[in-house]
């Protein structure tokens, strides 16, 4: 019998030892079907539908990224002090949420965090904002004369899971902010699967209204699924869709991947996928709302932080 990586009649483990194969769980995580199995085994019978297309816009630049004018969107939310713990470790907190599109200064420094997403808390430390909010890596790039020039406002944009909302709301308000500073091109930073979708959203939008971007992101199925035009894939927990944390030689090397991906892209659905790895083992991908390696009472407790954590969100938390 020849070593063959699909033969049934050989273990995985021997197939690895044999011919280098990766072991069969060393794939971009499947978050749709995780988080739609997770949520019905908490209760909720309904399975969340993700948002879908067929046809994906696709806008090349106009002139070389040298000289263009690129803004960059983020789902990080600006630390508030009185919404109770968003740094390090912190456990999913509803309060820090923010619903409406913000702008800041990208000359400033900012504290953005993301606690009120449902990023991997087990396999990162939430400790490196680089990872989820590249300010200083494009800055740099400023510096460099690899980009025209940074524009004078990043955004942040809600993680709306009403796919409505963000497309009536979200979407119009971001390209009218992008068109006021003048931007040709944009790259999106998503953190959560939700976040994936509504950058997703974003970027189709922008797209269609004459921007060009690149979605930099750690969910393949959910971005690929909804229909995104270019798209850079860290095969990396989520939350470090701008690179690994204190390692700031894997932030610019994934911010170059995004740029290269902006000026070089085909077509729509283009996907390019980074090269780094998170860790010498995959074993991380199990872990993200996998029922199968929970004991009914963690699924339990699990229900009932999730019931805190809704009624304590503010009355306006979109549906």
């Amino acid at each position: 019998m020849s070593a063959d990586c699909s033969s049934a009649q050989t273990s995985s483990a021997a197939i690895g030892s044999t011919v280098g194969c990766a072991p069969a769980h060393d794939v971009p995580v499947p978050y749709i079907e995780r988080t739609r199995t997770w949520y019905g085994a908490l209760g909720y019978a309904t399975p969340y539908a993700w948002a879908h297309y067929r046809d994906v816009p696709f806008m090349p630049l106009r002139r070389p990224l040298r000289e263009c004018c690129v803004a960059f969107v983020t789902t990080a939310a600006p630390y508030r002090a009185d919404k109770g713990p968003q740094g390090p470790g912190a456990p999913y907190n509803a309060a820090a949420k923010f619903f409406t599109v913000y702008s800041g200064d990208t000359s400033l420094e900012h504290d953005v965090r993301i606690a009120h997403v449902a990023i991997d808390r087990v396999h990162t430390s939430m400790e490196d904002l680089r990872c989820w909010f590249p300010l200083q890596a494009l800055r740099d790039v400023a510096a460099a004369g690899r980009i025209g020039q940074m524009a004078r406002r990043f955004h942040g944009a809600p993680t709306n899971r009403s796919q409505r909302r963000t497309l009536d709301v979200d979407c119009p308000e971001l390209l009218r902010r992008c068109r006021e500073d003048g931007v040709e091109a944009a790259i999106l930073v998503a953190n959560c699967p939700v976040c994936h979708q509504s950058l997703s959203l974003a970027a189709r939008h922008l797209e269609a209204n004459g921007i060009a971007t690149v979605l930099m992101g750690c969910a393949k199925d959910i971005a690929e699924y909804c229909g995104v035009p270019r798209y850079l894939f860290s095969d990396f927990p989520l939350g470090n869709a701008a690179g690994r944390p204190h390692d700031p030689q894997s932030q610019a090397q994934t911010l170059e991947l995004a740029l290269k991906l902006l000026e070089s892209a085909p077509g729509p659905r283009t996907t390019v996928q980074s090269p780094l790895r998170w860790s010498d083992s995959a074993h991380w991908k199990l872990d993200y709302c996998n029922v199968e390696r929970i004991t009914p009472a963690e699924l339990a407790q699990r229900r009932a932080e999730w019931e805190r954590a809704k009624r304590e969100a503010p009355l306006d938390t979109p549906t």
